[in-house]
């Protein structure tokens, strides 16, 4: 600060004294003054308002109760995604069930919030089989399966059930159509012959407990297992579960007995990392060369000539040849959508900066000499964060489909890895059948994914305008 000497001073305040004379009112006292030091760092911030432009973004974003509430629903399903391994009773996601006892897969089990497939009576008779477990006993209801065309004697006719004999061993059978039981004019003159044309279960107590290879487990403590250790009585109502305890399978398991449950949010996890990382290499790489290409006029040309070449070549070609070259991987699918995908964000970022590059302030800019990276941070990308988030927003739900298609046609990951890709490519397989819900679970989590990035991008566009700041 250039301070006045101090003839400057004394002509001034003789000055500011003629004048208070001149107006009628008394001389200033300069005792009643204090000379304040100059500031560089605070001098012009008398010329600024209180205006906060993230401030004022985020409040015109929680303006908006539907975005917000994606964005609620959006963090809590990816926190589950990391979260979910680390519960109490979680499969492993690539583990495949096997039945203790029969080492049969568990597959197909449709979804259930617990292990119990039925619960027996009380009295209700069941076979003991061998299990070393002090808690749980395995258990059946079967005697044993006649075979087709095998004769057997019916002792007892009782509408729904036959009570029959066959060798040594005698048990309920069911009477239904689908057994085509061979049966006489008048099936309750009891005891006659018949037989039939499918393999038959023959069961101790007219009921039809029956699991992946028939053996059910419950607890001792509901069983009254008498000295041999061969049969049990239930002394009150007892759940007879597929597996010796409480974890169920609440999405089912697939074809091969994985749990479909843990096999979700493994392969949501997977796939967010495959979006996540595509659309941030997208946004740098996209906004770098979109900046300069827009900003530095003699590297246009050149630019635009190699933005010519990429933008003719065909996303879906580049990821097949990519995928078939490469290793099928998580990082051949972010390479080979990061190829060509940062060339679309480039041209429109391009296209924006050559709207505002010859502006007042950047020509001042320009004019004082300042470094184009402090150009492009404090005059450039402030005009851009709307256009980028919404970009970055539909960036990872674009990736997530790349990489379903890319699976489904058979070039995508190994079916060994977790991805929705793999859950949708595996469940569209069964769509027609009883087991359509490995493919309806991963739908509806990409759904939920695309949905709310889709809103939760616009919103927050919109937000980000300063057009819409009040």
């Amino acid at each position: 600060m250039i301070r006045p000497s101090a003839a400057i001073s004394r002509k001034l305040e003789e000055s500011r004294a003629v004048e208070a004379i001149a107006d009628g009112s008394p001389p200033r006292d300069p005792s009643l003054f204090m000379e304040q030091p100059f500031d560089r760092s605070n001098a012009e911030r008398i010329g600024y308002s209180n205006y906060s432009y993230w401030g004022s973004t985020f409040r015109a974003f929680l303006k908006r109760p539907i975005a917000v509430i994606l964005l609620c629903v959006l963090a809590a399903l990816i926190a589950f995604t990391f979260i979910q391994p680390k519960l109490p009773g979680q499969y492993p996601a690539t583990l495949i069930i096997n039945h203790p006892l029969t080492k049969r897969q568990l597959s197909s089990v449709p979804p259930t919030l617990s292990t119990v497939l039925t619960t027996a009576g009380e009295g209700t008779l069941l076979t003991v089989r061998p299990y070393d477990d002090p808690e749980w006993a395995a258990v059946t209801n079967l005697v044993s399966v006649i075979q087709r065309r095998t004769k057997f004697t019916v002792l007892e006719y009782a509408g729904d059930w036959l009570r029959a004999r066959v060798g040594d061993d005698e048990g309920w059978i069911a009477n239904d159509f689908a057994n085509k039981l061979k049966l006489p004019d008048d099936p309750a003159a009891v005891p006659y012959e018949s037989q039939s044309n499918f393999p038959v279960n023959m069961f101790l107590s007219p009921n039809d407990y029956t699991s992946a290879g028939n053996e059910l487990f419950a607890r001792r403590s509901d069983l009254l297992i008498d000295e041999t250790g061969g049969s049990a009585v239930t002394i009150r109502e007892t759940p007879l579960r597929i597996l010796p305890y409480q974890n169920g399978f609440w999405f089912g398991t697939n074809l091969i007995g994985q749990d479909l449950w843990a096999l979700v949010w493994s392969g949501t996890r997977t796939s967010l990392f495959i979006g996540f990382m595509v659309a941030l290499m997208e946004a740098g790489i996209g906004i770098l060369i979109g900046i300069v290409w827009g900003y530095v006029r003699r590297l246009d040309r050149i630019l635009t000539e190699i933005y010519n070449v990429l933008d003719n070549i065909p996303t879906t070609i580049v990821l097949i040849l990519v995928s078939y070259i490469m290793r099928p991987s998580v990082r051949t699918l972010i390479f080979a959508m990061c190829l060509t995908t940062w060339v679309g964000m480039a041209r429109f970022i391009r296209n924006q900066i050559v709207i505002i590059r010859d502006r007042d302030y950047n020509l001042a800019s320009r004019c004082l000499g300042t470094p184009l990276p402090r150009v492009i941070v404090r005059n450039l990308l402030p005009y851009l964060v709307s256009v980028i988030m919404l970009r970055m927003a539909l960036a990872i739900p674009s990736a997530i489909g790349s990489e379903v298609f890319i699976t489904y046609i058979g070039l995508g990951l190994p079916v060994s890895v977790p991805s929705l890709g793999n859950l949708i490519n595996e469940g569209r397989k069964l769509l027609s059948t009883s087991q359509s819900y490995q493919l309806v679970f991963p739908t509806i989590v990409l759904s939920i994914i695309t949905i709310s990035f889709y809103m939760i991008g616009n919103a927050f566009a919109d937000s980000a305008d300063p057009k819409n700041h009040r």
